[in-house]
């Protein structure tokens, strides 16, 4: 089949093509193994055909919550979508009433769950779902498991209705329903079609400097989120072997066992494998400490193309040889391409993963755009740090008046299920409202300056951008996560929480032994270091949308906590509810 229209025509695309060995792979038990992608196919048809004896028909949503990414996933994804089913992914790290909500107004009629955390959280809320049955990946006790499908598909005398079925589904058919996590309300469900997905990759191909038929990735970003379901795809219409991270945990042992090609990420990872390294070196001691932060400093200020002149292209090979080769060998030695996406990248990776050879490509998209609107892109000249790269083929973008991007294109979705009034209220003539504020340069490069939603003024009248700045603040090895408050006061201010490791290494290095998290964030001589961290960050801002005052908190942000989406965004209003007497402390001591 030359053409892929539906999401299902991948794998199928794939055997004519490529004809994988090892199409997915998972480790089990500590041993990887691999499907090839006729079996892939085949458990997808035996999947199909085992839902149809179910009672699954065109149109029911089937809701599926993993904790992990694995080879069952993507089976069941195409099991599902060539009967004209509608898969409904689930964040697994969201509240039970969430998973309520979501089955609910999905009206899902079967759920699959990974593993026994999940199961329980699903549990404990099932009684009010309409859900007819749930199947787990894992093996476990009392539970239904989805081999039983897989076994309810074996016989392929209903193999022609599965055909029948497929021959009927067009491109812009519904394919999924992903509900965004959300910084506030209730989750929107974002309705793609196949269309909306087949065009992404298609239009992203050409900017991703595959090797077809011969790279490696990568997996470990949830598969509920669209961004790593997109590349997913794109992985399997090159032609890449698709390798599942066990977890963030064992990300670098994963890296060194199947030493991709690529991986895809969000900046916060980047920041921590950073840190690492930086930490690592700093541990060093005379010349090599020495030779290690000169490659540092180079890398520092890399720009692409040569644009630095053949001397510092002369000390970069230096560098690369003596310093950077030990950064990639600790990424698996294979690494070409890392793509990062769902929030900023802070500049200065950018430029020291790119002169350490170790490209981050950074892109910009959102659940509603399926999501790719722009990449980075070293092949075609298209490669600019401090911009998310030039948009994508086929995709238009406008700015508006008041400096919103407005998107419009084949990758723009369908709607948001059952909600009229909230799909009219970001569309305008076929463009999507993405609520983010950005400019394209002379050069055709888009650069994103905040979130429209994010923005607010002080008592004064002044416009802060909170994501700019917060961004410049986290550079500091000291600073984990903050957020810039002062919306309607006289002076931004913000909230700190602390990187808690580094700064327990901090203070032995300075022979201060902290015995708690509060007995840290009272130590005048740490609260005098963050300040000055403040003051070196202060200076690139303006005198109005300076930070004046900080307060830290005691503990560490997070998904369960609630102060995170589980894309790990800021939910704003939520960390203001819960540290309110902080806020009270910094405006009316």
């Amino acid at each position: 089949m030359a053409n892929v229209t539906r999401i299902f025509d991948f794998p199928y695309y794939q055997l004519k093509t490529y004809n994988l060995d090892k199409a997915l792979t998972t480790k089990y038990n500590g041993e990887w193994v691999s499907i090839s992608t006729q079996e892939f196919i085949d458990q997808a048809n035996a999947i199909s055909r085992g839902l149809l004896r179910l009672g699954v028909k065109p149109n029911d949503k089937i809701a599926v919550i993993s904790s992990s990414n694995r080879t069952e996933w993507n089976v069941l994804d195409i099991g599902v979508l060539q009967i004209g089913a509608q898969n409904v992914p689930i964040y697994p790290t969201i509240a039970s009433e969430d998973y309520e909500y979501i089955l609910n107004h999905s009206e899902s009629t079967y759920c699959f769950v990974s593993d026994i955390e999940v199961l329980n959280k699903l549990n404990s809320i099932k009684k009010n779902t309409n859900l007819l049955g749930v199947y787990t990946f894992d093996d476990i006790e009392g539970a239904n498991h989805w081999s039983e499908i897989l076994k309810l598909g074996k016989d392929l005398g209903n193999q022609n209705d599965v055909e029948l079925l497929k021959s009927g589904i067009k491109s812009e058919d519904l394919a999924t329903i992903i509900y965004t996590s959300g910084t506030t309300g209730t989750p929107k469900g974002v309705m793609l079609s196949h269309n909306n997905l087949v065009s992404n990759v298609l239009d992203s191909d050409r900017h991703v400097p595959f090797k077809h038929g011969e790279s490696k990735g990568l997996s470990f970003l949830p598969v509920c989120h669209v961004f790593e379901r997109m590349i997913l795809y794109l992985y399997m219409y090159c032609g890449a072997e698709i390798y599942f991270a066990e977890s963030i945990e064992k990300m670098s042992d994963n890296l060194k066992e199947v030493r991709p090609h690529v991986m895809t990420a969000v900046p916060r990872l980047y920041e921590k494998v950073y840190d690492k390294i930086i930490a690592k070196g700093a541990e060093l001691t005379g010349l090599k400490k020495n030779i290690f932060f000169w490659a540092v400093n180079l890398g520092l200020r890399y720009e692409p193309y040569g644009q630095n002149g053949w001397w510092y292209e002369f000390q970069l090979k230096l560098a690369r040889k003596l310093i950077f080769s030990k950064w990639q060998e600790a990424l698996g030695g294979n690494i070409e391409i890392m793509v990062s996406g769902s929030a900023a990248l802070q500049p200065r990776l950018t430029r020291i993963f790119a002169a350490a050879g170790l490209t981050i490509l950074e892109g910009y998209g959102l659940t509603e755009t399926s999501p790719v609107i722009s990449v980075n892109d070293m092949i075609n000249h298209g490669f600019k740090v401090g911009t998310v790269g030039k948009v994508i083929d086929n995709v238009d973008v406008k700015i508006a008046e008041d400096g919103e991007i407005l998107v419009k294109g084949p990758n723009v979705m369908m709607g948001y299920y059952k909600d009229p009034e909230r799909t009219a209220e970001v569309m305008t003539d076929g463009y999507f409202h993405t609520g983010d504020i950005g400019e394209i340069d002379e050069e055709g490069f888009l650069k994103i300056t905040d979130r429209k939603k994010e923005m607010f003024k002080t008592s004064g009248g002044k416009y802060v951008a909170p994501a700019l700045l917060e961004n410049k603040f986290k550079q500091s090895r000291f600073i984990e996560q903050i957020m810039v408050i002062g919306e309607g006061e006289k002076m931004p201010a913000a909230l700190i929480q602390l990187n808690f490791d580094f700064v327990k290494e901090w203070g032995k290095r300075h022979h201060i032994i902290f015995k708690n998290n509060e007995e840290m964030i009272s130590n005048p001589q740490l609260l005098e270091r963050i300040q000055a961290e403040i003051d070196v960050a202060n200076v690139d801002f303006g005198n109005w949308e300076q930070i004046k005052k900080f307060e830290i908190t005691p503990d560490a942000w997070s998904i369960d906590g609630g102060h995170l989406t589980p894309t790990m965004k800021l939910k704003r209003k939520v960390i203001k509810e819960i540290y309110k007497d902080l806020i009270e402390k910094i405006y009316r001591p």
